[in-house]
């Protein structure tokens, strides 16, 4: 393993990790509002390991909903990790069994925009690199959420102080990250148009993974805007 590969990915991951830390102490301090206990809300964090599913499970279980829909639901809203697994598939067939087993389990979406930026950037995706990254948001996740459980009582109603439009900011950012890229905008309107229509006819969480699916659909159609574009008559006079 590389250690210059494993100091960068830490150096990488530690913005996001402290970025994703009031995420894990809202989910700890709603955790033991709900009844769980300090060892259950911090195994669940570092188990199930997606903020947004775990505000999910949270909410279903204070609705006291059979556990198949529960995982169920979750399955929903975790979908778009799938799609996350395939797009980096390629990346990292050099990666053995049981490091391919960490780098999925570890595959959330800072992680996941982070590793298709280094190899678009040109740069080896090594498991150096990714599980150095990884145990910067990783670790300060679990931890974090042992604490805001040990701590709830003191942040008291989280929408009082906006910590409930943290997710959503912070995913935006990570969607703007992709801005660049070509058929952004059609993909994200459509993404966003399909979500918002599931979200009023399907419910929560399906409109995550409608949403996504919509997105993915439309990407699958539309040509590359590059492959539309006259070639760059300078760079045929070079190769000529």
């Amino acid at each position: 393993m590389s250690r210059a590969d494993f100091l960068e990915g830490t150096r990488g991951g530690i913005a996001v990790g402290l970025a994703a830390a009031p995420f894990g102490a809202l989910f700890g301090a709603l955790a033991r509002d709900q009844g769980m206990s300090l060892g259950e809300l911090t195994l669940m964090s570092g188990t199930v390991y997606a903020g947004a599913s775990q505000m999910v499970g949270l909410d279903l279980f204070g609705h006291k909903v059979e556990a198949w829909l529960i995982v169920l639901s979750i399955l929903a809203v975790n979908f778009r990790h799938v799609l996350y697994s395939a797009a980096i598939a390629r990346y990292i067939r050099h990666f053995s069994v049981v490091e391919k087993f960490f780098t999925f389990f570890l595959l959330v979406d800072p992680q996941f925009a982070e590793t298709i930026k280094r190899h678009e950037s040109g740069k080896a995706v090594t498991f150096a690199w990714y599980i150095g990254f990884a145990a910067m948001v990783y670790i300060p996740w679990v931890v974090i959420s042992f604490i805001g459980g040990l701590l709830g009582s003191l942040i008291g109603d989280p929408k009082a102080i906006g910590l409930d439009i943290l997710l959503p900011i912070y995913f935006l950012g990570i969607v703007m990250g992709f801005r660049k890229r070509d058929n952004f905008l059609p993909v994200v309107a459509a993404s966003a148009v399909a979500s918002a229509i599931a979200y009023r006819y399907v419910g929560s969480p399906w409109h995550v993974s409608i949403g996504a699916l919509a997105g993915v659909a439309l990407a699958a159609v539309l040509p590359p805007v590059k492959a539309n574009r006259k070639p760059d008559i300078a760079h045929e006079s070079h190769e000529v």
